[in-house]
Parts: C-alpha cells; structure tokens; sequence
C-alpha cells in the first residue's frame, strides 16, 4: 500500500512512500495518477480541490486551497492556507466511545510510605535557583557511588529561574518545582538554594507544604562552612532511606502516563499517534491515567476532544483552557496558527489543524475526565487535559511535574532529550527506527506496514509495562535528562 485516505470524507490521501510522477495510485478505491514527485507523508489530491474550498483530511478540514488543486497534485503550503483564526464558538455535543476489554495487568514498581506508586528509585537534586546548578552537578558527579541496591541513579535537573522573576513566572517556577520534589520516583530529594535568591527557602517549603524529613532534605549553601560536605552527608541519609524501597507487583491501574509528540511528520497522526491513542484506551480500560497537553497543538482540532469531555463543568474548563492559551497568543501580538515548524513542513504537515488533527489522535478515544492546570498534578482516573505549551522540554517536565511516571513521546525526525522521568521514543516510520537507533524505543512504523493500530496499541502497553518494571529507555540510558520551566514576564 502506497496511499492510505484516513477517513472517507477526505479529499487527499497520505504517501506512505516516495511517490514518482506519473504513478497510478488507489487509495480506498478511488483512483488516482501522481502528477509530480511527493515525498512520503505528504498529501496528495485524490480529486479536484477548487479554490476556497476546503481540503479534508482526519475527516476534518486541515485548511483551504489557495488556488485550484488538479487531482494527483501535491498538497502543501504553497497552495493550502489555514482556515484557523483567533476566536472560535463551542457547543457541547457529548459523545461516547467504547473501551477495549482487557484483562488486569501489573508492573514491578515501588510502593511509597504514601500509598503512591513509582516507576524508579532515585535520588534527585532540585536546585531552587540557576546560580547553584554547577554545585548540584558537582554533588552528584562525586556521590555516585550511593547508586547502589535498588537506587536507580542520582541526578539534577538544572535550570537559570529562582531569582528575578516577578509575578506569574515566580509562581510557575515556584510551583514546578516543588512538583518536581514531590514526584514519586524520587526516594529522596536534596533541595539546593543559594540564601538571597527570589525563591527563599521558606516560599519553597510554604509551596511544597507537609514532607517526610526522611525523604526531603534541604540545604542552603551560604549557610554551609563547605556546601560538597555537607550535601554529601545530607544525601547519604537520603540514600539509605530510599535504598529500603523494593520492587514487588503493583496494579497496572495505578499508573499515570504522559502524552507527547514532537519533531512531527505526516504519518505522526497515521502510525504513532494513534498506536499511543490505542495504548491510551487500554490503559484507562485497566483504570490507569493518560495526560494529553501541548494545548496550541490542539487549536484547530479541539473538537475532537471538547465531545468527549465526561461532563459540561469539565468541558467548560476545557475551553476556558484554550481559550487562555488563545488570549496568550493575541496578547503577544502573535497569530494562533504560527506553527508548524520548518521540520514538521519538511515531513509532509502543511497547517497547524493538519498538525492538531494528528496531535489529539494521542488521546484515543476515552472520556476526558478532567482539566488540570499548569504543573498541577493529575488527581482522577483516566484521560486528562494538562494546561501546557507544545514546546518539547517545556511541556514533558509539565508532564512531569502533574506526575506521570513515564512519557511516551511520538516522532517523524527523531530527537535525543529526555525528561526527568523515563521518555519512550515511538518512531512514526521505520526507516528513522533504523537510523536512530540510539534515540528510538519503539516502532510505530509497522503500522504504516500493515499492522494495526490495535495490535501496535497491544505491543506498546506491554513495552510500558517492561519501562514500569525497571527497563531503562534510550533517554535513561544515555542520561539524557533535562527540564524547562514555562516563563512569560520580565526578568529583573
């Protein structure tokens, strides 16, 4: 198969291949001869598309032909425009889908004194401001031998916030990392301030409310005679804590998993996007949670998943979440549909609701259960709405901090970060599987091959449970651990 039309009101189909001029094609039997050379996840027509009308792809228009389109022709950004502008009206049209039956599952996680479950038991370094990364950096260059027994790793996560930030920016650095302290995976933590930043301790503590002392120790380094002495017995208290901590089963249900994509191309919404939905089913089907964000890269789709939200207060706040991030657009002088990016063009995405309309596949078919807001961690079962940009680094350490255990990351070009918690790379093609085999977890590929999105949905759920279990992904593995923190004001 060389063509695939996803949904029988569209009037173009996706390349599953090269395609050269002049090749007679079929695509859900119609009929269709190439008129020039398209790459594979491009569009072409399958029949004449005059100007002004709309081109139809997901079933749903992805934009509007800028001139008339001949069939065979190749469709992009040199004659589709976007049909997006900056207000939009939204009825509630309430719509159920069924789940897959699925027997119960487990994975071999740790059991906090909380009750919470966790997927890894490592020791984190949470600098509270950018001027104490190096130290923090030092601390766990020279205590890496407290990674031992079941500790999984020591790390930080650095970052330039803490200090001159004002207002909302505050808050939001305030309030991500104290989620990022709370994280589950974390058997111990060291918070690392400075003494006369922003982010005084007491703000912190204040943020971070009731902890175990056990778990969460704090250090100031200008209150410290030598600050590398004194992490290290700080750490070594937290390691034997953690070092308690053992694998034993727990319920699959108890699982939170972040939903992401990035460097995007035009089989994204075709081959990982939907094997991710289908994960995404069977997980809620088990009494798990997923968490969708990237809300820009919902603008021209929302739709989509606005039908799907349980109830009118969660579909209220639904839209008020666009709506925000809509006025934030505006706000900067910017258009709503200034995306996608170069690389996403490049793989065959011509618009931003061509890009959203493959985004929310991500999120399968479940009931939408809740709306949370930036770094605000999940607390019902089932598919969640997390208020976030489509930034990679941004919004996987968002993923993070509403406390996803893992995240698995969906992409065309293939990319090598990674979050502070284990980021499950899921090609959208075989051939970057091939390639990038330092980078990519998992092949969404074969979808395109043959296989269906359901078995690819199967195959993915008993790949995260291994990931659960304690098997490192390529970002693990390479160490490739980062966060960024979403900012919009001034800094001092």
């Amino acid at each position: 198969m060389k063509l695939i039309r996803i949904h029988p009101a569209d009037n173009v189909a996706v390349a599953l291949t090269d395609l050269a001029a002049g090749e007679h094609l079929t695509a859900d039997r119609t009929e269709v001869t190439a008129a020039e050379n398209i790459a594979r996840g491009h569009k072409i027509a399958l029949g004449t598309i005059r100007e002004g009308e709309p081109v139809v792809k997901y079933g749903n228009p992805i934009g509007i032909a800028k001139t008339e389109i001949p069939a065979g022709a190749w469709v992009h950004v040199h004659n589709v425009r976007t049909g997006l502008s900056e207000s939009a009206d939204y009825a509630y049209d309430h719509k159920t889908f069924p789940l897959p039956a699925v027997e119960p599952r487990t994975f071999r996680g740790y059991r906090r004194e909380d009750g919470r479950a966790a997927v890894r038991n490592e020791l984190w370094i949470i600098p509270t401001v950018g001027c104490v990364n190096s130290i923090a950096a030092a601390l766990v260059k020279e205590n890496q031998h407290l990674v031992t027994g079941s500790i999984d790793g020591l790390y930080t996560f650095a970052h330039p916030f803490g200090c001159s930030q004002m207002g909302e920016d505050h808050a939001q650095t305030r309030k991500l990392l104290a989620a990022l302290v709370r994280h589950p995976n974390a058997g111990g933590v060291l918070v690392l301030s400075l003494g006369c930043e922003n982010l005084t301790q007491e703000q912190f503590k204040a943020e971070l409310g009731d902890w175990d002392d056990r778990r969460v120790k704090f250090l100031v380094c200008q209150q410290a005679e030598d600050e590398m002495s004194a992490g290290a017995a700080l750490l070594e208290e937290l390691a034997a804590y953690a070092g308690q901590f053992r694998r034993e089963e727990i319920p699959a249900s108890e699982l939170v998993v972040g939903m992401k994509c990035g460097g995007s191309d035009g089989l994204s919404g075709i081959t990982a996007n939907p094997t991710v939905g289908r994960f995404s089913d069977r997980l809620v089907a088990l009494g798990g949670s997923t968490v969708l964000t990237e809300v820009p890269e919902m603008f021209g789709a929302e739709n989509i998943l606005f039908s799907r939200c349980e109830s009118r207060e969660v579909f209220d706040r639904a839209v008020r979440m666009v709506n925000r991030f809509k006025d934030y657009f505006v706000s900067h002088g910017q258009v709503v549909y200034e995306n996608p990016s170069p690389g996403n063009k490049a793989g065959g995405i011509t618009t931003l609701e061509d890009k959203s309309c493959g985004c929310v596949q991500k999120g399968g078919s479940a009931q939408i259960t809740d709306v949370l807001e930036y770094a605000e961690p999940v607390r019902r079962k089932g598919l969640n709405l997390l208020s976030g940009p489509g930034n990679d680094l941004v919004s996987a350490t968002d993923l993070t901090a509403a406390g996803a255990h893992l995240i698995l990351f969906t992409t065309g070009r293939g990319t090598p970060f990674g979050a502070p918690v284990p980021t499950v790379k899921i090609s959208t093609n075989t051939a970057l599987y091939e390639k990038k085999g330092n980078w990519i977890d998992f092949n969404a590929g074969t979808v395109a091959e043959g296989e269906s999105p359901d078995d690819a949905g199967k195959r993915l759920l008993d790949f995260v449970l291994e990931v659960a279990g304690g098997r490192q992904t390529k970002n693990e593995l390479h160490n490739a651990r980062e966060i960024s923190i979403f900012k919009d004001g001034v800094v001092l």
